[in-house]
Protein backbone atom coordinates (compact mmCIF):
# COMPACT_ATOMS: atom_id res chain seq x y z
CA UNK A 1 0.00 0.00 0.00
CA UNK A 2 3.48 2.15 0.91
CA UNK A 3 5.80 2.28 -2.17
CA UNK A 4 8.93 4.65 -2.73
CA UNK A 5 7.22 6.09 -5.05
CA UNK A 6 4.68 7.59 -2.98
CA UNK A 7 5.18 11.62 -2.10
CA UNK A 8 5.03 13.21 1.32
CA UNK A 9 4.19 16.62 2.13
CA UNK A 10 4.89 18.02 5.82
CA UNK A 11 2.97 21.26 6.42
CA UNK A 12 4.95 23.26 9.10
CA UNK A 13 8.77 22.46 9.83
CA UNK A 14 8.97 23.21 13.65
CA UNK A 15 9.57 21.08 16.48
CA UNK A 16 7.37 18.08 14.95
CA UNK A 17 7.00 18.71 10.79
CA UNK A 18 11.21 19.13 10.55
CA UNK A 19 12.67 15.93 12.27
CA UNK A 20 9.98 14.09 10.74
CA UNK A 21 10.48 15.28 7.56
CA UNK A 22 14.13 14.38 7.88
CA UNK A 23 13.30 10.51 8.56
CA UNK A 24 10.59 10.64 5.89
CA UNK A 25 13.62 11.91 3.75
CA UNK A 26 15.07 9.07 3.87
CA UNK A 27 13.00 6.86 2.14
CA UNK A 28 10.91 9.31 0.27
CA UNK A 29 10.88 12.24 -1.93
CA UNK A 30 9.25 14.90 0.93
CA UNK A 31 8.03 18.49 0.21
CA UNK A 32 8.78 20.49 3.09
CA UNK A 33 6.64 23.67 3.34
CA UNK A 34 6.56 26.35 5.79
CA UNK A 35 5.10 29.84 5.48
CA UNK A 36 8.49 31.08 7.43
CA UNK A 37 10.60 32.74 4.59
CA UNK A 38 13.78 33.48 7.04
CA UNK A 39 12.85 29.46 8.15
CA UNK A 40 12.67 27.63 4.83
CA UNK A 41 16.45 29.88 4.31
CA UNK A 42 17.85 28.78 7.27
CA UNK A 43 16.79 25.26 6.76
CA UNK A 44 18.21 25.09 3.26
CA UNK A 45 21.21 26.68 4.34
CA UNK A 46 21.70 23.55 6.49
CA UNK A 47 20.55 25.50 9.94
CA UNK A 48 18.14 24.39 12.27
CA UNK A 49 17.79 26.90 15.20
CA UNK A 50 15.62 24.71 17.46
CA UNK A 51 18.35 22.57 17.79
CA UNK A 52 15.96 19.37 17.04
CA UNK A 53 18.01 17.71 14.02
CA UNK A 54 21.80 17.89 13.95
CA UNK A 55 23.05 20.38 11.11
CA UNK A 56 24.93 17.63 9.70
CA UNK A 57 21.78 15.56 9.64
CA UNK A 58 19.70 18.40 7.85
CA UNK A 59 22.51 18.65 4.84
CA UNK A 60 22.37 14.83 4.20
CA UNK A 61 19.25 14.50 3.07
CA UNK A 62 18.23 18.24 1.73
CA UNK A 63 18.02 18.27 -1.97
CA UNK A 64 17.42 21.50 -4.32
CA UNK A 65 15.99 19.48 -7.46
CA UNK A 66 12.01 17.54 -7.57
CA UNK A 67 13.32 14.85 -9.82
CA UNK A 68 15.61 13.71 -7.17
CA UNK A 69 13.94 10.14 -6.35
CA UNK A 70 14.50 10.84 -2.51
CA UNK A 71 15.60 13.58 -0.18
CA UNK A 72 14.08 16.33 1.22
CA UNK A 73 12.96 19.73 -0.31
CA UNK A 74 12.38 22.43 1.71
CA UNK A 75 9.99 25.92 -0.25
CA UNK A 76 7.47 28.31 0.74
CA UNK A 77 5.96 27.80 -2.85
CA UNK A 78 2.62 26.21 -3.07
CA UNK A 79 3.56 24.66 -6.76
CA UNK A 80 5.79 22.14 -5.28
CA UNK A 81 3.00 20.62 -3.42
CA UNK A 82 0.98 19.81 -5.82
CA UNK A 83 3.34 16.49 -6.93
CA UNK A 84 2.78 15.11 -3.34
CA UNK A 85 -0.37 12.53 -2.64
CA UNK A 86 0.48 12.24 1.42
CA UNK A 87 0.50 15.34 3.22
CA UNK A 88 1.29 15.65 6.88
CA UNK A 89 0.19 18.66 8.75
CA UNK A 90 2.42 19.63 11.34
CA UNK A 91 1.51 23.15 12.57
CA UNK A 92 0.69 24.71 16.01
CA UNK A 93 -2.47 24.49 18.35
CA UNK A 94 -2.47 27.48 20.43
CA UNK A 95 -5.36 28.76 22.81
CA UNK A 96 -6.01 32.77 23.17
CA UNK A 97 -5.44 35.21 26.09
CA UNK A 98 -9.15 33.59 27.31
CA UNK A 99 -7.86 29.89 26.99
CA UNK A 100 -9.72 28.99 24.24
CA UNK A 101 -8.76 26.67 21.39
CA UNK A 102 -7.22 28.76 18.10
CA UNK A 103 -7.65 26.68 15.06
CA UNK A 104 -6.59 29.24 12.82
CA UNK A 105 -3.04 27.44 12.04
CA UNK A 106 -4.76 24.39 11.16
CA UNK A 107 -7.35 26.19 9.25
CA UNK A 108 -5.01 27.79 7.34
CA UNK A 109 -3.22 24.90 6.55
CA UNK A 110 -6.29 22.76 5.39
CA UNK A 111 -6.44 25.63 3.07
CA UNK A 112 -3.27 25.30 1.77
CA UNK A 113 -3.58 21.44 1.21
CA UNK A 114 -6.73 21.86 -0.41
CA UNK A 115 -5.35 23.78 -3.46
CA UNK A 116 -3.53 21.00 -4.24
CA UNK A 117 -5.56 18.12 -3.21
CA UNK A 118 -6.29 15.19 -5.84
CA UNK A 119 -8.24 12.40 -6.31
CA UNK A 120 -6.81 9.52 -3.73
CA UNK A 121 -4.59 11.92 -2.09
CA UNK A 122 -4.32 11.36 2.10
CA UNK A 123 -3.87 14.42 4.42
CA UNK A 124 -2.94 13.40 8.00
CA UNK A 125 -2.84 15.62 10.63
CA UNK A 126 -0.42 15.84 13.92
CA UNK A 127 -1.50 18.37 15.49
CA UNK A 128 -2.94 18.09 18.86
CA UNK A 129 -6.76 18.99 19.06
CA UNK A 130 -9.98 17.65 20.97
CA UNK A 131 -11.87 15.02 19.76
CA UNK A 132 -14.08 15.17 16.28
CA UNK A 133 -11.96 18.53 15.54
CA UNK A 134 -10.26 16.83 12.25
CA UNK A 135 -13.29 15.69 10.70
CA UNK A 136 -16.15 18.74 11.91
CA UNK A 137 -13.01 21.44 11.31
CA UNK A 138 -10.38 20.42 9.27
CA UNK A 139 -12.31 18.43 6.31
CA UNK A 140 -15.08 20.21 5.93
CA UNK A 141 -11.95 23.11 5.19
CA UNK A 142 -10.66 20.88 2.35
CA UNK A 143 -13.70 20.10 0.83
CA UNK A 144 -14.53 23.37 0.51
CA UNK A 145 -10.94 24.40 -1.00
CA UNK A 146 -10.49 21.66 -3.00
CA UNK A 147 -14.06 20.43 -4.28
CA UNK A 148 -13.74 16.91 -3.84
CA UNK A 149 -15.81 14.66 -1.42
CA UNK A 150 -14.27 13.61 2.10
CA UNK A 151 -13.86 9.42 1.84
CA UNK A 152 -14.66 9.00 -1.86
CA UNK A 153 -12.12 11.49 -3.50
CA UNK A 154 -9.78 11.54 -0.89
CA UNK A 155 -8.96 10.67 2.98
CA UNK A 156 -7.88 11.43 5.97
CA UNK A 157 -5.64 10.20 8.83
CA UNK A 158 -4.68 11.22 12.71
CA UNK A 159 -1.62 10.78 14.15
CA UNK A 160 -0.68 12.87 17.05
CA UNK A 161 3.23 14.13 17.63
CA UNK A 162 4.68 12.82 20.63
CA UNK A 163 7.68 15.00 19.89
CA UNK A 164 9.78 16.08 22.65
CA UNK A 165 11.30 19.32 22.59
CA UNK A 166 15.45 19.09 23.95
CA UNK A 167 15.65 15.50 23.83
CA UNK A 168 18.03 13.84 22.46
CA UNK A 169 17.03 10.37 23.75
CA UNK A 170 13.33 9.90 22.97
CA UNK A 171 13.72 11.13 19.52
CA UNK A 172 11.05 10.81 16.92
CA UNK A 173 11.91 7.34 15.59
CA UNK A 174 12.02 5.77 19.39
CA UNK A 175 8.67 6.99 20.66
CA UNK A 176 5.48 4.99 19.55
CA UNK A 177 3.43 6.20 17.23
CA UNK A 178 -0.55 6.54 17.52
CA UNK A 179 -1.90 6.13 14.16
CA UNK A 180 -5.31 6.31 12.56
CA UNK A 181 -7.59 6.78 9.26
CA UNK A 182 -10.87 7.42 7.66
CA UNK A 183 -11.36 4.10 6.68
CA UNK A 184 -10.23 1.04 7.79
CA UNK A 185 -8.65 0.96 4.82
CA UNK A 186 -6.63 4.14 5.01
CA UNK A 187 -6.21 3.70 8.75
CA UNK A 188 -4.10 0.82 7.57
CA UNK A 189 -2.35 2.56 5.04
CA UNK A 190 -1.57 5.68 7.21
CA UNK A 191 0.32 3.03 9.81
CA UNK A 192 2.21 1.62 7.16
CA UNK A 193 3.32 4.81 6.66
CA UNK A 194 4.86 5.82 10.03
CA UNK A 195 6.18 1.71 10.14
CA UNK A 196 8.71 3.25 7.90
CA UNK A 197 10.52 5.36 10.05
CA UNK A 198 9.04 4.59 13.50
CA UNK A 199 10.90 1.93 15.36
CA UNK A 200 9.64 2.19 18.05
CA UNK A 201 6.15 0.56 16.36
CA UNK A 202 3.01 1.60 16.22
CA UNK A 203 -0.45 1.76 17.96
CA UNK A 204 -3.38 1.71 15.49
CA UNK A 205 -6.20 3.72 17.08
CA UNK A 206 -10.02 2.48 16.19
CA UNK A 207 -11.14 6.01 14.97
CA UNK A 208 -9.45 9.52 14.29
CA UNK A 209 -11.46 10.66 17.33
CA UNK A 210 -9.80 7.58 19.89
CA UNK A 211 -6.71 8.52 18.53
CA UNK A 212 -7.12 12.18 18.89
CA UNK A 213 -8.59 11.70 22.62
CA UNK A 214 -5.60 9.73 23.47
CA UNK A 215 -3.15 12.18 22.55
CA UNK A 216 -5.06 15.09 24.60
CA UNK A 217 -5.43 13.34 27.38
CA UNK A 218 -1.74 12.09 27.81
CA UNK A 219 -0.33 15.71 28.30
CA UNK A 220 -3.37 16.64 30.89
CA UNK A 221 -2.87 13.66 32.73
CA UNK A 222 0.47 14.92 33.53
CA UNK A 223 -0.57 18.46 33.97
CA UNK A 224 -3.00 17.50 36.79
CA UNK A 225 -0.21 14.97 38.44
CA UNK A 226 2.20 18.20 38.40
CA UNK A 227 -0.40 19.99 39.61
CA UNK A 228 -1.01 18.21 42.71
CA UNK A 229 3.39 17.82 43.54
CA UNK A 230 2.53 21.94 43.12
CA UNK A 231 0.34 21.77 45.68
CA UNK A 232 1.76 19.91 47.85
CA UNK A 233 5.23 22.04 47.82
CA UNK A 234 3.12 24.92 48.53
CA UNK A 235 1.79 22.94 51.74
CA UNK A 236 4.53 21.67 52.86
CA UNK A 237 6.73 25.05 52.79
CA UNK A 238 4.09 26.14 54.99
CA UNK A 239 5.09 23.20 57.34
CA UNK A 240 9.04 24.00 57.12
CA UNK A 241 9.60 20.20 55.04
CA UNK A 242 11.85 19.91 52.26
CA UNK A 243 9.04 18.76 48.93
CA UNK A 244 11.87 16.94 47.09
CA UNK A 245 12.68 15.16 50.57
CA UNK A 246 9.02 14.11 50.99
CA UNK A 247 9.12 12.93 47.37
CA UNK A 248 11.89 10.73 47.09
CA UNK A 249 10.77 9.06 50.99
CA UNK A 250 7.59 8.90 49.18
CA UNK A 251 9.11 7.41 45.84
CA UNK A 252 10.50 4.28 47.26
CA UNK A 253 7.20 2.95 46.85
CA UNK A 254 7.37 0.77 43.42
CA UNK A 255 3.57 2.53 42.56
CA UNK A 256 4.83 5.90 43.60
CA UNK A 257 4.26 7.49 40.82
CA UNK A 258 7.19 10.61 39.94
CA UNK A 259 6.82 13.48 39.30
CA UNK A 260 8.16 16.84 40.34
CA UNK A 261 6.69 20.68 41.01
CA UNK A 262 7.67 23.50 38.88
CA UNK A 263 6.28 25.48 36.23
CA UNK A 264 4.01 23.80 33.29
CA UNK A 265 4.37 25.96 30.11
CA UNK A 266 5.55 24.71 26.75
CA UNK A 267 3.30 24.01 23.44
CA UNK A 268 2.02 20.65 25.00
CA UNK A 269 1.11 20.55 28.58
CA UNK A 270 0.07 24.08 29.54
CA UNK A 271 -2.08 24.59 25.92
CA UNK A 272 -3.56 20.24 25.33
CA UNK A 273 -6.31 20.55 28.62
CA UNK A 274 -7.71 23.61 27.81
CA UNK A 275 -8.47 21.70 23.96
CA UNK A 276 -10.35 19.19 26.04
CA UNK A 277 -12.38 21.27 28.21
CA UNK A 278 -13.44 23.59 25.58
CA UNK A 279 -14.70 20.00 24.20
CA UNK A 280 -16.39 18.97 27.78
CA UNK A 281 -18.26 22.17 28.32
CA UNK A 282 -19.46 22.43 24.85
CA UNK A 283 -20.88 18.73 25.19
CA UNK A 284 -22.69 20.11 28.18
CA UNK A 285 -20.12 18.68 30.85
CA UNK A 286 -18.34 21.30 33.19
CA UNK A 287 -14.52 20.21 34.08
CA UNK A 288 -13.44 20.19 37.26
CA UNK A 289 -10.37 18.10 37.50
CA UNK A 290 -8.99 19.61 34.46
CA UNK A 291 -9.13 22.97 34.69
CA UNK A 292 -8.15 23.14 38.56
CA UNK A 293 -5.41 21.72 37.62
CA UNK A 294 -4.41 24.28 34.86
CA UNK A 295 -5.53 26.39 37.57
CA UNK A 296 -2.98 25.49 40.33
CA UNK A 297 -0.43 25.11 37.42
CA UNK A 298 -0.48 28.36 36.19
CA UNK A 299 -0.59 30.14 39.47
CA UNK A 300 3.08 28.68 40.62
CA UNK A 301 5.24 31.81 38.89
CA UNK A 302 3.48 34.33 40.93
CA UNK A 303 3.64 31.46 43.67
CA UNK A 304 7.87 31.98 43.55
CA UNK A 305 7.99 35.86 42.94
CA UNK A 306 5.61 36.22 45.92
CA UNK A 307 7.93 34.13 48.26
CA UNK A 308 10.73 35.41 47.03
CA UNK A 309 9.64 39.43 47.89
CA UNK A 310 8.61 37.88 51.08
CA UNK A 311 12.16 36.28 52.37
CA UNK A 312 13.79 39.40 50.48
CA UNK A 313 11.58 41.50 53.58
CA UNK A 314 13.06 38.87 55.92
CA UNK A 315 16.18 39.24 55.20
CA UNK A 316 15.97 43.21 55.85
CA UNK A 317 15.64 44.40 51.42
CA UNK A 318 14.24 47.38 50.10
CA UNK A 319 12.20 45.58 47.78
CA UNK A 320 11.14 48.89 44.82
CA UNK A 321 14.34 49.29 42.84
CA UNK A 322 15.99 45.87 44.12
CA UNK A 323 17.90 44.22 41.62
CA UNK A 324 16.71 40.26 41.20
CA UNK A 325 18.20 37.85 38.40
CA UNK A 326 15.60 35.07 36.83
CA UNK A 327 18.22 31.72 35.08
CA UNK A 328 16.33 31.19 32.24
CA UNK A 329 13.40 31.88 30.13
CA UNK A 330 12.99 28.75 27.59
CA UNK A 331 10.09 26.57 28.74
CA UNK A 332 12.42 23.64 29.78
CA UNK A 333 15.80 22.75 30.16
CA UNK A 334 18.11 22.58 27.49
CA UNK A 335 16.25 23.68 24.77
CA UNK A 336 15.77 26.94 23.08
CA UNK A 337 11.78 26.72 22.97
CA UNK A 338 10.38 29.68 24.64
CA UNK A 339 7.02 28.98 23.43
CA UNK A 340 4.48 29.76 26.37
CA UNK A 341 7.11 29.87 28.88
CA UNK A 342 5.62 30.47 32.47
CA UNK A 343 9.08 32.15 33.50
CA UNK A 344 7.59 35.33 32.71
CA UNK A 345 5.17 34.76 35.58
CA UNK A 346 7.46 35.30 37.60
CA UNK A 347 9.01 38.51 35.71
CA UNK A 348 5.72 40.24 35.83
CA UNK A 349 4.97 39.89 39.39
CA UNK A 350 8.27 41.00 40.21
CA UNK A 351 8.15 43.73 38.02
CA UNK A 352 4.75 44.55 39.98
CA UNK A 353 6.48 45.36 42.93
CA UNK A 354 8.99 48.13 40.92
CA UNK A 355 12.02 45.43 41.13
CA UNK A 356 14.49 45.51 38.06
CA UNK A 357 14.99 41.98 36.47
CA UNK A 358 17.65 40.98 34.56
CA UNK A 359 16.85 37.55 32.99
CA UNK A 360 19.45 35.19 31.82
CA UNK A 361 19.65 32.28 29.57
CA UNK A 362 22.14 30.78 26.96
CA UNK A 363 19.80 29.39 25.28
CA UNK A 364 17.33 31.23 23.96
CA UNK A 365 17.29 34.01 21.00
CA UNK A 366 17.71 37.20 22.41
CA UNK A 367 15.62 38.47 19.35
CA UNK A 368 13.16 35.51 19.69
CA UNK A 369 12.78 36.99 23.32
CA UNK A 370 12.25 40.43 22.91
CA UNK A 371 9.48 39.93 20.23
CA UNK A 372 7.55 37.82 22.25
CA UNK A 373 8.14 38.82 25.87
CA UNK A 374 9.60 42.58 25.30
CA UNK A 375 12.41 41.76 27.90
CA UNK A 376 15.91 42.34 26.75
CA UNK A 377 17.72 38.89 27.25
CA UNK A 378 21.06 38.91 28.75
CA UNK A 379 23.05 35.87 27.04
CA UNK A 380 26.19 36.03 28.58
CA UNK A 381 27.75 35.82 32.10
CA UNK A 382 29.75 39.80 30.82
CA UNK A 383 26.28 41.11 30.83
CA UNK A 384 25.46 40.71 34.48
CA UNK A 385 25.91 42.70 37.96
CA UNK A 386 27.77 41.73 40.95
CA UNK A 387 25.05 42.82 43.13
CA UNK A 388 21.73 41.14 43.10
CA UNK A 389 18.76 41.06 45.99
CA UNK A 390 17.28 38.09 45.02
CA UNK A 391 18.25 35.02 42.44
CA UNK A 392 15.43 32.36 41.05
CA UNK A 393 16.63 29.65 39.07
CA UNK A 394 13.93 29.53 36.94
CA UNK A 395 14.99 26.66 34.23
CA UNK A 396 17.92 23.74 35.23
CA UNK A 397 20.04 24.31 31.92
CA UNK A 398 23.37 22.26 32.50
CA UNK A 399 25.15 25.72 32.43
CA UNK A 400 23.46 26.75 35.39
CA UNK A 401 25.48 23.86 37.47
CA UNK A 402 29.10 25.46 36.99
CA UNK A 403 27.97 29.23 37.48
CA UNK A 404 29.46 30.57 40.85
CA UNK A 405 26.84 32.39 42.12
CA UNK A 406 28.33 33.89 44.64
CA UNK A 407 30.12 36.34 42.33
CA UNK A 408 26.24 37.95 41.48
CA UNK A 409 25.15 38.01 45.18
CA UNK A 410 24.69 41.07 47.28
CA UNK A 411 25.42 40.39 51.31
CA UNK A 412 21.99 39.37 51.65
CA UNK A 413 20.95 37.70 48.53
CA UNK A 414 17.80 35.56 48.25
CA UNK A 415 18.63 32.06 46.16
CA UNK A 416 14.94 30.62 45.09
CA UNK A 417 15.42 27.21 42.97
CA UNK A 418 12.44 26.56 41.32
CA UNK A 419 14.01 23.16 39.33
CA UNK A 420 15.93 22.08 43.01
CA UNK A 421 18.88 21.58 40.86
CA UNK A 422 21.25 23.29 43.69
CA UNK A 423 22.61 21.47 46.55
CA UNK A 424 19.76 22.47 49.80
CA UNK A 425 22.41 23.82 51.76
CA UNK A 426 23.27 26.80 49.22
CA UNK A 427 19.81 28.15 48.57
CA UNK A 428 17.24 30.23 50.68
CA UNK A 429 14.03 27.81 48.89
CA UNK A 430 13.01 25.59 46.58
CA UNK A 431 9.89 24.02 44.96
Amino acid sequence: MITNEDKIAIIGLGYVGLPLAVEFAKQFQVVGFDINAQRVQELNSGVDKTLEVDDDHLKSVLISDLNIEKGLYITDSLEALSNCNIYIITVPTPTDALNKPVFTPLIKASETVGKVLKANDVVVYESTVYPGATEDICIPVLEKTSGLKYNNDFFAGYSPERINPGDKHHTVTKILKVTSGSTPEIAEKVDQLYKKVITAGTHLAPSIKVAEAAKVIENSQRDINIAFVNELSKIFRLLDIDTKEVLEAAGTKWNFLKFSPGLVGGHCIGVDPFYLAQKAIESGYDPEIILAGRKMNDSMGSYVATETVKMMINKGATIKGSNVLVLGITFKENCPDIRNSRVIDIIDELQSYHVNVDVYDPWASKEEVHHEYKLDLKTSLSELNSDYDAIILAVSHKEFLDMSLKDLKSDKCVIFDVKSLLPKESVDARL
